[in-house]
């Protein structure tokens, strides 16, 4: 059996004899660490270690959320506290070149304690737009309200992290910016139209669709695909990701187990794959989740397998020096963030 095309979370500190079976019959692309998965950097270096001998890949992928802000599955006291995006956009609209310095250097900051741990892969940065009068869910979490701000500081981000070994996996693609409610918990609906999205949620992504990886937004826009969210939309996938936007990178599924999407995680794993995703993701480590999510996947061809490779071919080797990046940076976010 080859690998499949998903990536799975687990369920605690280290992995339980059910896990390690399950995992090794299903053999996921990779894996995704949350808060409940890390407490100590020695024990998240030991559950990584059992993930990698589990598959028998050394540079196997494991993602994680360390975006900044409220989004940080690595928090004090063993790791830094991070700023969130809207401070990056703050300061950029005070001074553009320090802003994209300190971006940089958050980034390669960030980049340098995932690659302590083992991690390879930080779903970030988020390119969806600050709307007013949409859910908080995005929030702060925002770089800013106009595509060209958000994607000039996204970029530096992605820069940041190639530079120091980390695969960035921008989101959320085509835009979640706009949503009233939180697709973790309900299905938002987008009525806003084709043009008004053309030339502002979705040209953030468009300005930047060089990117290696993307996730994908568990939300329907009413006037491109009235009955599918972005993730399961064949629609979408192709018209506006693939083919407006151009973005021929990896493309990651939302979580399969939000409350935006319906029916069994066999039917959602089945619909996200073959609507386009490279990868199904699965994020909460539920055992009979992800037995049915196992019973949808699709292994990895050949074809796939050769643009994986060269996405993450897309890393380089470059080391900060630590006290000197966080000085900098701290003297400039100092005055916005503390």
């Amino acid at each position: 059996m080859g690998v499949n095309s998903v990536v799975f979370g687990c369920k605690g500190h280290s992995l339980t004899d059910w896990e390690k079976g399950f995992f090794s019959e299903v053999k996921p692309y990779g894996y995704i660490l949350f808060a409940r998965n890390c407490d100590t950097p020695g024990q998240i270096k030991n559950l990584i270690s059992e993930l990698k001998s589990l598959s028998g890949n050394d540079d196997l992928p494991v993602l994680i959320d360390q975006e900044g802000g409220r989004v940080a599955r690595l928090r004090p006291p063993h790791w830094r506290k991070t700023p969130p995006a809207a401070i990056f956009g703050q300061i950029f609209d005070q001074d553009q070149e320090k802003a994209l310095r300190a971006t940089y250097l958050n980034a390669c900051l960030i980049a340098y304690e995932l690659r302590e741990l083992g991690v390879t892969a930080d779903c970030a940065p988020v390119l969806d737009l600050t709307i007013p009068g949409a859910h908080e869910i995005v929030g702060d979490r925002s770089y800013g309200a106009t595509p060209e701000k958000v994607a000039t500081i996204g970029a530096k981000v992605i820069e940041g992290f190639l530079h120091s070994g980390i695969m960035p996996v921008v989101k959320h693609l085509p835009g979640h910016g706009r949503a009233t409610v939180d697709s973790h918990k309900e299905l938002p609906r987008v009525d806003t139209s084709r043009d008004e999205l053309s030339s502002h949620d979705i040209k953030a992504f468009k300005l930047l669709n060089s990117a290696p990886w993307g996730m994908t937004a568990h939300v329907i826009y009413e006037t491109i695909d009235p009955q599918n969210i972005a993730t399961v939309s064949p629609t979408v996938i192709e018209q506006v990701i693939r083919d407006e936007i151009g973005f021929e990178g990896i493309l990651l599924s939302d979580d399969l187990s939000m409350k935006a999407m319906t029916g069994t995680y066999e039917e959602r794993a089945k619909a996200a794959l073959l609507a386009g995703c490279d990868l199904a993701l699965h994020c909460n480590g539920d055992q009979q989740e992800m037995l049915s999510v196992a019973k949808g996947l699709q292994e990895i061809d050949s074809t796939k397998a050769d643009r994986l490779d060269l996405a993450w071919k897309l890393r380089q080797d470059n080391h900060i020096e630590w006290d000197e990046a966080l000085n900098e940076l701290t003297e400039i976010i100092s005055p916005y963030w503390s």
